[in-house]
């Protein structure tokens, strides 16, 4: 057998290559790319590949036509992906504590800094096996949208009278408990088609987005008060996160938490100018008032805040961290 000599030489460029080795995530994100959130995350993306330049690079695979939205979080979980950019509602049933996220009155600036995020992260490592990386968009409140106008009843109250309200999980409580509607329940993805058919006549969507989505052609009156608060965050496979270096760990969450400031600051600003494009462009809004818009607003943070209840009580984990949630996520 011939025997191979490694000179100094070649023991160097060994040494080099394993130096120069990247770590590489691959990712996917819940919504098309023409949304404005899937833009956002994109542009986090490239700020990391940037920074990250020969130590981190995020290779995105694409959105739900690769993988279904609601597929996505156990995809993360079980390490078929690593990353993804999703809303933490997807996977309600494994993490509940996300209504903390739901139900907030504040952003990802404040849970950051008083420490609601590491919390959130910490559970859903043990309930999850994933690495909570970061709560993007945060802040961006939601408003009901509908084709007709929507009718109140004497108390001034909403009336859900001949509303075919198309829902997602985020809704569900509120929607179900106070507004006491069945509502059909329909992804992202099948809205415009459920509008252009009239399946249904009404939905909850963010302050921005709705001519993205070009819903905008059906929904002609928005509902205030604006209620809940976008969940979308980035979670990582705990073993994958566990796996690369501690530069690739620190450029990733240095990076995160930056996102988080700037997207929270850039898209509220956004929301007030696409809310008033929008009423330009004839979009009616119907206002509750007095108490009726007080009931309303309270309404929707309790029946979340009881759904996040009901659901860690059946967690071995219990309800351990409830109130610090609660705490952490509002500015009260």
């Amino acid at each position: 057998m011939k025997k191979v000599t490694l000179t100094l030489g070649m023991l160097t460029a060994l040494a080099s290559t394993h130096a120069l080795a990247v770590d590489q995530i691959n990712a996917v994100h819940a919504f098309p790319p023409s949304l404005i959130y899937t833009q956002s995350f994109l542009a986090f993306v490239d700020k990391v590949n940037e920074r990250g330049e020969g130590v981190v690079q995020i290779n995105v695979r694409g959105g739900p036509e690769v993988l279904g939205l609601s597929e996505q979080p156990d995809a993360v979980r079980n390490g078929v992906v690593d990353m993804a950019y999703t809303a933490a509602s997807f996977y309600a049933g494994t993490v509940p504590e996300r209504d903390a996220m739901v139900a907030s009155n504040t952003n990802a600036i404040y849970a950051r800094e008083n420490g609601g995020i590491d919390l959130l992260n910490q559970i859903h490592q043990e309930k999850m096996g994933t690495y909570y990386l970061g709560w993007f968009d945060s802040g961006v409140s939601y408003n009901l949208y509908t084709i007709d106008e929507p009718s109140l009843d004497e108390e001034g109250n909403l009336s859900i009278s001949g509303l075919r309200l198309r829902s997602n999980p985020v809704y569900d409580a509120f929607f179900q408990d106070y507004l006491k509607a069945q509502p059909i329940s329909l992804p992202t993805t099948d809205v415009y088609a459920a509008l252009e058919r009239s399946v249904v006549n009404a939905t909850g969507w963010t302050q921005i987005g709705l001519t993205d989505l070009n819903w905008d052609r059906f929904l002609n009156y928005r509902v205030d008060p604006a209620f809940f608060s976008t969940d979308m965050g980035v979670i990582v496979n705990l073993n994958k996160w566990n796996q690369l270096s501690e530069e690739s760990q620190q450029i990733l969450q240095e990076v995160a938490i930056e996102h988080e400031r700037e997207s929270a600051e850039q898209l509220a600003a956004l929301a007030d100018e696409q809310q008033a494009q929008l009423e330009a462009d004839g979009m009616q809004v119907v206002t509750l008032e007095g108490e009726a818009a007080q009931r309303f607003s309270d309404a929707a943070r309790e029946a979340t805040w009881e759904r996040m209840r009901r659901q860690m009580e059946r967690h071995p984990m219990g309800l351990e961290h409830y109130d610090t949630l609660i705490e952490k996520f509002n500015d009260l």
